[in-house]
């Protein structure tokens, strides 16, 4: 299957620069994939499409302010986006300009007293990075850390806590599950009192998922491995639900990729932690997914290739025209659809 299947044209004035208020304000562009009948909504009317005995599915992961702007003694500027943790207070990390951050360079935080070392390249060419605060690690990441959004979004972000889910509880994400911006507290309560139930997954979302596809046949394409975890609890709403006929919505392509890491042929979920790299394009059978709330991705991305697999290529890039000739918001910050 060749790369190009996937790419669709976007008016740069389409992408989202900032959060929409309230964040259920947002539209809605419904797809009912098998009619392939498109309606247009507002996020706030979800809980239309959903049923008494449904699982909403949601990650709680919670993005780290990732982005740390360093120095070196020789005063040249470092940019540092910490990825993975790898020990104490040691990080896989991807490190601007990396010419300049060889092993043994020494890093400084002006204003502030952590430092930090470059000691080792990681197989991929990012970097590993030990820090030394003086304190908490996470406590001086508060403090000097920035949001890592996307290199799309060039406005700065006022509230760091816009490009968290409300629900945002363990922190770990280096990018935020998108599709989970949509929600408010008010909403999610409106939908419990509708007898719909919300189940937590947890997948900490790496830079990866934004890195390109380089190759034409995407079956090559290596996916990034992430780390996810199901609990016993979460697993048996799940499961207590599908048996008594109730659909499993996935709120992004995190939580589905995360349920299908951990769904059995049969459609049993299975509680576990681990990391997943599956990789998930036309052709796929999902076995635990039954309707999908994501985001308007990047043209050509593993994203959009999901997003394909569940709701078929042709009706997927039907409803990205439609929303593209609507004026739809695309991306991080954007609208939402709703495949189901």
């Amino acid at each position: 299957m060749n790369i190009e299947e996937f790419d669709y044209f976007l008016p740069e004035e389409l992408i989202a620069q900032h959060p929409i208020e309230p964040r259920d304000a947002s539209r809605l562009l419904v797809l009912h994939k098998e009619s392939g009948k498109l309606e247009h909504k507002h996020f706030y009317e979800i809980g239309n499409y959903l049923r008494p005995g449904d699982v909403l599915v949601i990650n709680d992961t919670k993005v780290l302010p990732a982005r740390l702007y360093a120095q070196k003694e020789t005063g040249a500027q470092i940019e540092i986006v910490i990825l993975k943790q790898v020990g104490l207070n040691q990080w896989q990390s991807l490190v601007k300009p990396g010419k300049k951050a060889l092993p043994g360079t020494k890093l400084y935080f002006p204003g502030h007293s952590m430092t930090a070392e470059v000691i080792d390249y990681s197989e991929d060419g990012t970097r590993i990075v030990q820090f030394y605060p003086q304190g908490d690690f996470f406590t001086a990441l508060d403090e000097i850390g920035q949001m890592p959004l996307p290199h799309y979004i060039k406005e700065p972000l006022k509230d760091k806590n816009r490009y968290q889910p409300v629900y945002a509880r363990e922190r770990g994400s280096a990018a935020a599950p998108t599709a989970g911006l949509h929600f408010t507290n008010d909403l999610l309560q409106k939908l419990e009192a509708q007898g719909i139930l919300i189940a937590k997954v947890l997948l900490h979302v790496g830079l990866g998922t934004f890195r390109p596809v380089k190759v034409q046949e995407i079956t090559e394409h290596k996916m990034h491995s992430e780390y996810y975890q199901v609990t016993p609890e979460t697993a048996d709403i799940i499961n207590k639900a599908r048996q008594n006929g109730g659909r499993v919505i996935s709120v992004g392509t995190t939580s589905a990729r995360t349920l299908e890491t951990l769904s059995t042929n049969e459609g049993v979920l299975m509680p576990g932690t681990g990391w997943t790299d599956i990789f998930i394009y036309p052709g796929y059978q999902f076995k635990m997914v039954d309707a999908l709330i994501t985001n308007f991705h990047l043209p050509k991305s593993t994203l959009v290739m999901l997003v394909a697999a569940f709701a078929g290529r042709e009706q997927v890039l039907a409803a990205y025209k439609e929303a593209i000739k609507e004026k739809y918001r695309f991306y991080s910050f954007g609208d939402a659809m709703l495949l189901i």
